[in-house]
């Protein structure tokens, strides 16, 4: 290879590298622009003695700050849906709404509140207790929902499997089915599979985020965690400890 081809070839990479991070720039300011993220904190949190959830410290902090400091800088809002605790919520700079249905509804009452409130065209909803979630979950979510749509625009889910099981509260949901929603609720069904087998969905592989779907439901469950973080596996980023103490 000459000098000249070896020349030709690193300005040839140096180009496809500049291209592929305008292209990745260009998504995630769309992606902030279009996206709302919808923390789901309004559940009784029976298996831990009615504790608030989001509001349980895990490792010296708020198990919501865990989830809000992933999402943050990938959205045009945070938003949290809350039925008890709002001005604890409320400090950490985001705002909080409760369901509109009374009496603890379950996810789908949550994700009806957020959709009304939400000003962007699509929510990702997840839940207060999986406070792993990484920062790059939505991105990838939102890179292969793109990809969909531009060969069948009727998507209006994108629904994360772990490679396992799908995992239906982190989801990519458009806000224009927040009618089919109401009449689901207001027809007294619940079940969130079952809303979701009613329009256009896709499955997004999130397999290379496992740890996103680890979720804290009893204090054996918390403990175990706990030891998992005390051995340095995920801190906590400065943004997020910045709202924790605000």
């Amino acid at each position: 290879m000459t000098i000249k081809t070896v020349h030709q070839e690193t300005v040839h990479q140096e180009t496809v590298h500049r291209e592929t991070m305008h292209q990745e720039t260009k998504h995630k300011e769309t992606m902030r622009k279009s996206v709302t993220g919808l923390i789901l904190a309004g559940g009784m949190g029976r298996r831990m003695q009615g504790s608030d959830k989001g509001l349980v410290l895990l490792h010296g902090h708020e198990m919501v700050a865990w989830v809000i400091g992933a999402l943050q800088s990938n959205v045009a809002e945070v938003i949290v849906n809350a039925n008890r605790n709002e001005a604890a919520y409320t400090n950490y700079g985001v705002r909080v709404i409760a369901d509109s249905i009374e009496g603890y509804q379950g996810p789908l009452a949550g994700i009806e509140a957020g959709m009304s409130a939400a000003t962007t065209p699509w929510i990702f909803t997840c839940p207060c207790d999986s406070p792993l979630q990484s920062s790059e979950l939505l991105p990838h979510m939102w890179r292969q929902l793109q990809a969909q749509l531009s060969e069948d625009a009727d998507v209006r889910i994108g629904l994360a499997s772990d490679g396992k099981r799908t995992q239906p509260v982190f989801s990519l949901l458009h806000t224009s089915l927040l009618p089919s929603l109401r009449s689901y609720l207001q027809s007294g069904e619940r079940k969130i599979d079952r809303w979701f087998e009613q329009h256009k969905m896709m499955t997004i592989d999130c397999s290379e985020y496992a740890d996103s779907f680890v979720n804290v439901n009893t204090e054996q469950e918390k403990a175990l965690l706990e030891d998992r973080l005390k051995s340095g596996g995920h801190t906590l980023s400065a943004a997020q400890s910045r709202h924790n103490t605000g």
